[in-house]
């Protein structure tokens, strides 16, 4: 492999693990929300 091929590599694999690492910590800070139906109680699985 070249050095731009290797390059572009690590490149690559920097964007996709680290979006996948901010995402989950993304996750951890705001948790998703339930959301809660009339009857006052949780709807499973949330609505989007």
């Amino acid at each position: 492999m070249s050095a731009a091929a290797i390059v572009m590599l690590v490149v690559a694999l920097v964007l996709v693990w680290g979006g996948l690492v901010a995402a989950l910590l993304h996750l951890r800070k705001h948790p998703e929300e339930f959301d809660v139906v009339e009857s006052g109680q949780q709807e499973y699985p949330p609505s989007t």
